[in-house]
C-alpha cells in the first residue's frame, strides 16, 4: 500500500506557515432537528474563506514551503482551486497562470483574472486542463500547483482538521465531500482514525469509491451536475492511501441530492 506522506505533524507546521494569510473559518451548530435530521448538525463554514473555499489553504501552503522561479505558479482548476492559487500569488507577489476547462461557469474564470491571473481556457473538462498546464510548466519551469495531490496542498487542506478538531472536540463523525481527495485526504489523515471519518461522492464522479474497489486508483468516467467541481478521471494517490486507512467508507449521493442540499442550505 501507498505509504501515507502526509501526516498530523505536516497540517501543524502548515497552520503555523499559513496562520497570517488564512481565516479561521467558524461553526455553526444547527438547531435540533434541522433538515429532518435526528442527530446534532455542525457545519464548517469554509465558504467564509478567502476567495470562498478551503482551497486557499492549500496554495499557501505549496508558495510558502517552496522556492517559487521568476515565473511564477501554474496550475489547472474548475475554478476554486484557481481562485486560491490566483489569490495567494498575487498576496505573496507572486505570477500566476492558471488553466481553466471550458466547462467551468465563465463568471470563475472572470473572478480569476481579477485577480491578476493569466487565464488559459481549455477545451473540456479538468483534465484536460491539467495535461494543457503541464505542458506550459515544462516550457516555462514554474512551479506547479496540483489541486489535490501534492503534500504540501493536503496538509494544507487538513488544517481544517485541527480548527474542527477544537471546535467541535466531540464530533462523532466528520462528512466530507471528495473530488480528487485533496480535503478528504488532509482531513483523514489529521484524525488517523481517532474519529469517524466519511466521504461522500456523486453518483457520476465516482474517483475514489472505484479506486477503493480496485485497490489502487484508476482513471474512471465522470460527469453529472457537480462535475465542474467534483469530477476528475483519478483519485489523488495520497488521499487514496489516506482514504483506504482512516476513512470509515464512501458514499454516493445523486444529482438530485446535490441540488436539493444545494437549495436547502441556501434557504435555510
Amino acid at each position: 500500500m501507498q505509504p501515507i506522506e502526509v501526516r498530523p505533524d505536516d497540517m501543524r507546521a502548515a497552520r503555523e506557515r499559513i496562520g497570517r494569510y488564512v481565516r479561521r473559518t467558524p461553526v455553526l451548530e444547527l438547531e435540533p432537528g434541522a433538515f429532518g435530521l435526528p442527530c446534532r448538525v455542525t457545519l464548517k463554514l469554509e465558504l467564509m474563506q478567502h476567495t470562498g473555499s478551503f482551497k486557499t489553504r492549500g496554495a499557501f501552503n505549496k508558495m510558502l514551503a517552496s522556492d517559487v522561479p521568476a515565473h511564477g505558479v501554474i496550475a489547472a482548476s474548475g475554478g476554486n482551486f484557481g481562485l486560491a492559487v490566483a489569490y495567494a500569488a498575487r498576496t505573496l507577489g507572486h505570477r500566476a497562470e492558471i488553466f481553466v476547462p471550458s466547462t467551468s461557469p465563465k463568471l470563475k474564470a472572470e473572478r480569476i483574472r481579477s485577480l491578476g491571473a493569466e487565464v488559459r481556457i481549455v477545451e473540456g473538462y479538468y483534465d484536460e486542463a491539467l495535461e494543457a498546464s503541464r505542458g506550459r510548466a515544462e516550457e516555462t519551469g514554474a512551479l506547479v500547483m496540483h489541486a489535490y495531490d501534492q503534500p504540501e496542498v493536503v496538509a494544507g487542506q487538513g488544517t481544517i482538521g485541527g480548527e474542527l478538531s477544537e471546535q467541535v472536540p466531540d464530533a462523532d463523525t466528520v462528512l466530507v465531500a471528495i473530488g480528487g481527495g485533496g480535503l478528504i485526504g488532509g482531513i483523514g489523515a489529521w484524525y488517523g482514525g481517532r474519529t469517524r471519518v466519511v466521504g461522500v461522492e456523486p453518483e457520476t464522479s465516482t474517483c475514489m469509491t472505484s479506486a477503493l474497489a480496485a485497490g489502487e486508483p484508476v482513471d474512471v468516467a465522470y460527469s453529472g451536475y457537480a462535475a465542474d467541481s467534483l469530477g476528475t478521471k483519478r483519485a489523488g494517490e495520497i488521499a487514496f492511501a489516506v482514504v483506504s486507512q482512516h476513512v470509515e467508507r464512501v458514499v454516493l449521493v445523486t444529482d438530485d441530492a446535490i441540488r436539493d442540499a444545494q437549495r436547502r442550505l441556501w434557504n435555510e
